[in-house]
Formats: C-alpha cells, structure tokens, sequence
C-alpha cells in the first residue's frame, strides 16, 4: 500500500491587532478545517486516526509559529506542521501595530492500494 493524497483542504486566518503569527495560523488552520466533515476515511474503510495530515502553513514570520499550537488544532490523524514564509503583514497608520494573515494548507493522506 501506499500513501495517497484523498484531500486538500485550505484556509485563511488573521490577528487584528497584535502581529502574531501563531494566533493567526491556528485561525487559518481552524477555518480550512471546522468547514468540513470528513467522511472520506470510512468511505475507504480507513478510520479517522488513520489520516496522516499534512499541514503547511504560509505566515510572514514562519519562525515565530508555535508548530505544538498549530498540531493541536487537529482532530484527528497524526499531523506534521511546516510554517513558511508567506501571508502578509499590514502595518497601521502609525506603525505601532501590525495585522497578520495567514494561509493554511491540510493535505489528508491514506494508506491505499
């Protein structure tokens, strides 16, 4: 059997005020994530801990994510976490502040012949 991709799910998060990237990727994973209901894994007569998540998450400073944050957002499966650079970053008017946008990618893989 081999590892094959059933499902790419993909989401966008943000942190208003504050310029924190991991609050905005944990948002961005949730809304790739909470917009679905996966029923793809009994449908092969896999369970749901079968999955094996991939999740690449785009965010400007990719070294300030909390990678443990990001993979206990996942119900289930066993996940792996890369944070890259990516997203964007919008100072206010004044530049005290900063807002965060963050991208997620969920890629759901299966054992299959």
């Amino acid at each position: 059997m081999a590892l094959k991709r059933v499902v790419l799910e993909i989401g966008m998060g943000t942190d208003i005020r504050g310029g924190d990237c991991t609050k905005a990727a944990v948002r961005a994973l949730r809304d790739a994530l909470w917009h679905n209901s996966l029923t793809i894994a009994p449908a092969l007569g896999k369970t749901a801990e079968d999955m094996q998540v991939e999740v690449i998450i785009g965010v400007p400073r990719p070294e300030e994510v909390d990678i443990s944050e990001i993979n206990a957002v996942l119900p289930h499966g066993l996940g792996t976490v890369h944070a890259i650079k990516g997203g964007l970053e919008i100072p206010n008017e004044t530049g005290t502040d900063t807002t965060i946008m963050a991208n997620a990618a969920a890629i759901v893989r299966l054992e299959l012949p």
